[in-house]
């Protein structure tokens, strides 16, 4: 889980059962051996910080659903594990960025920050080693030894959010060795644990008492408090290929799978391209979706089971056909992997709909962002204050301002209000006092509890308001670390706010408290 910054990098998230993917969980055992390690001055617990690094990368995405890169920031953590710079991250870190600074434990003012360079790396094993540029002598970490054991004592070390501050947080070891899949990875060794992870730790070490590394955070489920770490085994037996600079179970790309709600299309969204990678050299660029590998179908349950099962089986450096739809130009292209470069076989449908490029907008206070269409130019970002006092920050977007706050349903828009001083108040209630002017003009479709990883709240969806084909989705929700609630409300008169415009909004809107 990284945490972003300038624009909101979460997963798609949609309202009611849109776009819902589905996740696979089988237990494996693990069969590497334990390493041993000689007595070395790796850092212990109480030194854990000094070795824990804080990462702000910055690069170009396509995102699933939109045709045109934008530029975005995220933060994610770290750790160092040899005296020279060399640090171990998560994938989804340091992939596709162009650039990355490192701040290490507490040295976090400006000046302080250190320029990193990407090593080697693996998108399916969700792990990338990166460098830093300058100086030597630095505090590392050890792996921990024997085995990973259930009831394990474990720390969870990071930078949660981007905030400078460090944390850490204890809790035990409660599954060993199983595999997760993901839409952005697939792992044959994961721990699953309870030591408290949050959007910000992706790449942070989960130690044992000694400050020994047990495997590196990547994920968790805030809702259930479950937290998965990529088992140190499955570090180490890479870690000699990525340190040499390798792409390990890679074809040098960032990638998410997805499908379809009604299950009928699925693949791979190519988010973005590494510069030396073999998706280059194939061809692909970012925004194309991979449909098939050698003839399978990927993605078929929204995830990256089948395109790293083919990696592995094969090897990166093996010739792989692969089918590809750009839609920034809705045609098909065929080609091969280490074969063939992409070439054009034929047009789609032509019923693809595109929006011009999204930005990144905020109120006048920064305290709200969200990524809209470049074509809702009309926005203001002014607080108010309610009949009750009660104070509020504010950003409205849409492309025709006067209409939006005059109750027109004939233009898109969106309305974001959020308040630190609702905290307690019932979200049905809220919802329903925010929704009350909407609801008698539109027919309700579907309703339901909202969690994101960031928001838990409550939503609904309207169809046919005003006697039109406009929709109205209204959602109302706390933030997890309970500093305030936010209100969200979009209107979409066409298809592609629908889909893609409501798809972009839902994962990008914050507040920060």
């Amino acid at each position: 889980m990284r945490s972003q910054t300038t624009t909101s990098r979460r997963g798609r998230r949609v309202l009611g059962v849109a776009l819902l993917g589905t996740l696979a969980i089988t237990l494996a055992a693990c069969s590497a051996p334990a390493p041993t390690q000689p007595e070395s001055d790796a850092v212990d617990l109480d030194h854990i910080k000094d070795a824990t690094v804080r990462i702000l990368a910055q690069g170009d995405f396509v995102e699933p659903g939109t045709v045109d890169p934008y530029e975005g920031g995220w933060f994610g953590s770290g750790f160092i594990i040899d005296p020279d710079g060399l640090i171990v991250t998560n994938y989804h870190v340091a992939g596709g960025a162009d650039s990355m600074v490192v701040w290490i434990g507490d040295d976090n003012e400006d000046g302080d920050e250190i320029e990193a360079e990407l090593v080697g790396y693996s998108e399916c094993l969700d792990l990338a080693l990166i460098q830093l540029t300058d100086g030597d002598d630095y505090p590392y970490m050890d792996w921990h030894e024997g085995d990973i054991a259930e009831g394990l004592d474990v720390y969870s070390a990071g930078f949660p959010a981007g905030d400078p501050n460090f944390t850490l947080t204890k809790g035990i070891v409660s599954k060993s060795d199983f595999e997760r899949e993901f839409n952005w990875s697939s792992l044959d060794h994961v721990i699953e644990h309870d030591a408290r992870i949050r959007h910000g730790n992706s790449g942070g070490p989960l130690v044992d008492e000694e400050g020994r590394v047990v495997g590196v955070n990547y994920a968790g489920d805030s809702e259930d408090d479950y937290n998965w770490a990529i088992h140190r085994d499955e570090v180490l037996d890479v870690l000699e290929d990525l340190e040499d600079g390798d792409a390990v179970q890679s074809l040098g790309m960032s990638v998410i799978g997805f499908i379809t709600e009604d299950g009928s299309s699925s693949g791979v969204w190519v988010q973005s391209v590494q510069p030396d990678g073999i998706g280059k050299d194939t061809g692909l660029v970012a925004g194309d979706v991979i449909l098939t590998m050698d003839g399978e179908d990927l993605a078929k349950q929204g995830t990256l089971t089948e395109y790293c099962d083919i990696v592995e089986d094969e090897g990166s450096d093996s010739e792989i056909e692969v089918e590809v739809y750009r839609p920034s130009e809705d045609a098909y292209y065929t080609g091969q992997f280490n074969g063939d470069e992409l070439e054009f076989d034929s047009y789609g449908s032509g019923n693809t709909t595109t929006v011009e490029g999204f930005t990144t907008i905020s109120d006048s206070s920064n305290t709200i962002e969200v990524s809209v269409p470049g074509t809702w130019t009309d926005i203001q970002g002014d607080p108010f204050v309610d009949d009750l006092g009660r104070s509020y920050t504010s950003l409205v977007a849409t492309t025709d301002i006067d209409q939006w706050l005059g109750g027109s349903w004939a233009v898109p828009g969106v309305t974001i209000l959020a308040s630190d001083e609702l905290l307690g108040e019932d979200i049905n209630a809220q919802l329903a006092n925010f929704l009350s002017s909407i609801a008698p003009q539109c027919t309700l479709d579907n309703e339901g509890e909202w969690d994101d990883g960031l928001y838990v709240g409550q939503y609904q969806y309207f169809t046919g308001c005003g006697g039109t084909d406009t929709d109205f989705a209204g959602l109302v929700a706390i933030d997890n670390d309970n500093t305030h609630m936010i209100f969200l409300a979009v209107q979409m008169v066409d298809e592609t706010d629908r889909t893609t415009v409501l798809d972009e909004i839902l994962a990008t809107f914050i507040a920060r408290y």
